[in-house]
């Protein structure tokens, strides 16, 4: 079994990668993370209208291309390496996954091909102020009103959620979790930016008050619908981990080649080359977690929930040493706010705990294959 990536998956990431560099520099990323909105809709357009981000992975019947999650891997590996402020991952990877897995096809016909065209953008409302990952973490109400729902609490830590012109958010009815749509300018519902130590990827609190939802999927049936999103996620975020960890390990050895102390560059002491060596070490064996987890979403085979917490727990690590051996290696200019070591390192932490820690996949794979 070959898990190289094709030439076509090649050429896309460095397709990818040109654009982003050209429209996701740090001078870009910095101006990004000042604003409330958090992206530049310029390049939002352009990433819908030029090289079809939005519907690369959406199905060609829904106005997508058809793609599968291998390309979309490759796609937010290099975002990751950009620090790419868009919510593509929030639209394109949570609200869109939640509305596929969902079943329901009216659902999919109504919102797909505008989350493919880059004209909706979309967000996952799931989390609550408990900041729990698990279904007992949701506890929000739906109730029946006419001939739909009502909902009423709170929803915190949404990926893009002030920004977003839909959400699908989960709650409780008397069958169980179920999944809804609501229309970002629907009566009652309050959205309010959240202060975060990574700004470059925004989040939202949510305040509904009885407001008019529609019912996506089944009345239930919306936690087994949440449980594939959440490993699908989880896949996609480790990939985006690889590109950021991968960028702080080439920082880590260009700055070591050319930084002379004592007379000769750093990159020639022990320290230095151990720290790199170990950097290395993690990344790829990040990158071979991350990609086989990637073909096994590919497949939506029966490995992918063990896989999808094994290679979020490890990469969430793997980033987080490789961001903080990053500004060890620079040194003083490492911990100032002009170098962008910072960046990668916040980016780092908040992923890390996206979707929950190391240590809460870890007991996820366990309890799942049987310990």
């Amino acid at each position: 079994m070959n898990f190289a990536f094709s030439e076509e998956q090649e050429q896309l990431r460095e397709f990818v990668r040109s654009f982003l560099a050209d429209k996701s520099a740090e001078s870009a990323v910095r101006e990004q993370m000042d604003t409330e909105q958090g992206y530049d809709e310029a390049v939002w357009n352009q990433m819908a209208e030029q090289m079809g981000l939005q519907a690369l992975a959406i199905p060609e019947e829904f106005g997508g291309q058809g793609f599968g999650f291998i390309e979309q891997v490759v796609v937010l590996e290099e975002m990751g390496r950009a620090l790419l402020c868009a919510p593509y991952f929030s639209s394109c990877v949570l609200a869109a996954n939640a509305l596929l897995a969902s079943g329901d096809d009216a659902a999919k016909a109504a919102h797909l091909p505008g989350i493919a065209a880059g004209e909706t953008r979309a967000a996952l409302a799931f989390t609550e102020e408990s900041g729990r990952w698990d279904e007992g973490g949701i506890t929000m109400q739906a109730s029946a009103s006419g001939d739909g729902h009502t909902l009423s609490g709170t929803k915190s830590f949404v990926l893009d959620g002030h920004t977003a012109n839909l959400i699908l958010v989960a709650a409780r009815t008397d069958a169980g979790v179920s999944l809804f749509s609501v229309d970002a300018d629907a009566a009652g519902l309050t959205r309010t930016a959240l202060s975060t130590m990574d700004q470059t990827r925004k989040q939202a609190k949510l305040d509904f008050a009885d407001v008019p939802a529609t019912l996506i999927g089944t009345d239930g049936g919306g936690w087994a619908t949440m449980e594939t999103v959440l490993d699908l996620a989880a896949v996609a975020l480790a990939a985006e981990q690889v590109g950021g960890a991968q960028m702080c390990l080439d920082m880590s050895v260009e700055y070591a080649k050319v930084r002379v102390q004592f007379g000769r560059p750093i990159g020639s002491f022990q320290a230095i080359k151990h720290k790199c060596a170990d950097m290395l070490l993690e990344v790829e064996s990040a990158k071979s977690a991350a990609y086989y987890a990637g073909w096994c979403a590919s497949e939506m085979n029966d490995e992918l929930p063990q896989v999808a917490s094994l290679a979020k727990s490890y990469c969430s690590e793997a980033y987080f040493h490789a961001a903080a051996e990053n500004i060890q290696i620079h040194g003083g200019i490492g911990f100032t706010w002009e170098h962008p070591a910072h960046l990668y390192f916040k980016r780092a932490k908040s992923s890390e705990l996206l979707f929950g820690d190391p240590t809460y996949h870890r007991e996820q794979l366990a309890q799942r294959i049987g310990l």
